[in-house]
């Protein structure tokens, strides 16, 4: 069982950046893809980045990608995701994932387990 534990969410102004964390419980968080999904206010939750086990591939959201960086240290079993200039759109709850796929890790029907989640707010 892998549990994840986010942080690093606030309130931050358009135009600048934030960083969020996730550590991760267990000995097997190097075998795992891990993703950053997010969710706003009446709406689903929805894909924003994802990284391969040993950081070697990313993909992202075209709504996030050139200002937001998903990077990983495994031996902290920690994730990261770098936000720069930001929106007030990209104010929503984020949530770390992740599973033992990399193509499974950026859906969320399929990913395996969940962060509680971080709430990030951009003031315009």
């Amino acid at each position: 069982q892998v549990q994840l534990v986010e942080s690093g969410g606030g309130l931050v102004q358009a135009g600048g950046s934030l960083i969020l964390s996730c550590v991760a419980s267990g000995p097997t968080f190097g075998s795992y893809a891990m993703a950053w999904f997010r969710q706003a206010p009446g709406k689903e939750r929805e894909f924003v980045a994802v990284i391969r086990w040993n950081g070697g591939i990313t993909s992202y959201a075209d709504s996030v990608k050139g200002r937001f960086t998903i990077s990983r240290d495994n031996a902290k079993n920690t994730v990261y995701l770098q936000m720069n200039r930001v929106k007030p759109e990209d104010t929503a709850v984020y949530y770390c994932a992740g599973s033992t796929l990399y193509t499974r890790a950026k859906s969320v029907p399929t990913v395996d387990y969940w962060g509680q989640g971080t709430q990030v707010t951009v003031s315009s």
